[in-house]
């Protein structure tokens, strides 16, 4: 990997974790603002998001929509939906290529 790839990638990443705090925040009914200051460790079903078992679910289908990766199929164990954090990485790395 060249140097623009990896510059590429991180950009790639920043771009997933913003759009996906946005999906989160309308998930979760939050204020896109409130989740955009959120730390990256935030959980997503702790007290801060406090994302139900329905807006997972619906989070995951505007992810699918939106990104073409299906976190529920990927990740059986849906670790990924740990926090802010994971949840972009997960999506960043199975984005298919355009």
């Amino acid at each position: 990997m060249t140097d623009t790839q990896g510059a590429q990638g991180a950009q790639d990443r920043v771009a997933v974790e913003r759009e996906i705090r946005s999906m989160i925040a309308e998930a979760a009914r939050l204020d896109e603002a409130f989740v955009a200051e959120l730390p990256a460790d935030t959980d997503l079903f702790g007290p801060r998001i406090g994302l139900t078992s329905l807006a997972g679910v619906t989070l995951l289908g505007t992810i699918d929509d939106r990104f073409g990766v299906d976190v529920a199929t990927l990740d059986l164990s849906l670790d990924s939906l740990q926090s802010i954090a994971t949840l972009s990485d997960f999506v960043a790395t199975h984005l298919q290529p355009h």
